[in-house]
């Protein structure tokens, strides 16, 4: 997406943003069943755990934004964040998970059996899950949320963000111009199909490719938005070793995990 001009009237604009996109932490409804838009799933042991180690590998960045879904996994994982680096949390109901009507809290290894299944595997453009909403309008809905806040921060211009670029930036050696502030970095928690959807929006890829993508708990995917083009800097990184991103048996299957699955910790 290119960036905004900023007109004469308007602060001076930055050049580009950068978005983290993180998923919410472990819950027990992961992996076993399709959490949805169902309300009380909190994050576990291994969600807290998470959290916080995410929160660490994030220190030092001064967020520009801190926005999360309104669904309590992704608040709480936010809020490792927001009370590890002293940024609020703006709450975007825009980022909600997808509606998936009535599979909502039922479990994958009897969803795999409905015939909706495979639309939902190969053809995911033409899915809209009975009773709820269709994986195009998700992803429209997204979308249209990620270009509204990278307008926003976008034309507020340097003096809005005091402290974001040299604490985000610090240590690189690649600044022509040290004094100038970098453009802001925001943080956006989220849901494994929402996140996915961003990414392929980005990559110019089709919604019904979005499938290949794999967004694990607790990940960082981080693309910067410039006024040309869109860059993936990074996708689906945990911050564990290899061995444990690999995928469980099941993923390894071919079919991707509708919501995101539970990643390395996946037991079935």
């Amino acid at each position: 997406m290119a960036t905004p001009s900023a007109s004469q009237d308007s602060p001076p604009a930055f050049e580009a943003v950068t978005l983290l996109l993180v998923r919410h932490g472990m819950t027990d409804a992961t992996g076993p069943r399709l959490a949805g838009r169902a309300g009380g799933i909190h994050l576990n042991d291994t969600g807290r755990a998470q959290a916080a180690d995410l929160a660490v590998r994030l220190s030092g960045l001064r967020p520009a934004a801190l926005v999360s879904s309104p669904l309590e996994r992704c608040q709480e994982t936010a809020r490792a964040i927001s009370e590890r680096l002293g940024v609020p949390i703006t709450t975007d109901e825009r980022f909600i998970e997808c509606d998936y009507g009535s599979w909502t809290g039922r479990a994958f290894t009897e969803l795999a059996d409905d015939p909706l299944w495979r639309v939902v595997q190969d053809h995911p453009s033409a899915v809209r899950f009975p009773g709820g909403e269709s994986l195009a309008a998700m992803s429209a809905r997204v979308v249209e949320a990620v270009r509204d806040w990278n307008e926003r921060l976008l034309t507020a211009g340097p003096a809005s963000f005091p402290g974001t670029a040299t604490e985000a930036v610090e240590g690189t050696d690649t600044i022509e111009n040290a004094d100038a502030p970098a453009p802001p970095v925001y943080v956006v928690c989220g849901h494994g199909d929402i996140i996915k959807a961003i990414v392929a929006d980005a990559l110019g890829m089709h919604i019904d490719l979005f499938q290949r993508l794999r967004v694990d708990p607790c990940s960082i995917t981080s693309i910067t938005y410039t006024r040309t083009r869109p860059f993936l800097n990074k996708l689906n990184d945990t911050g564990e070793s290899l061995p444990a991103s690999l995928p469980t048996p099941v993923e390894a299957e071919g079919d991707a995990v509708v919501g995101g699955g539970a990643g390395g910790h996946g037991t079935t």
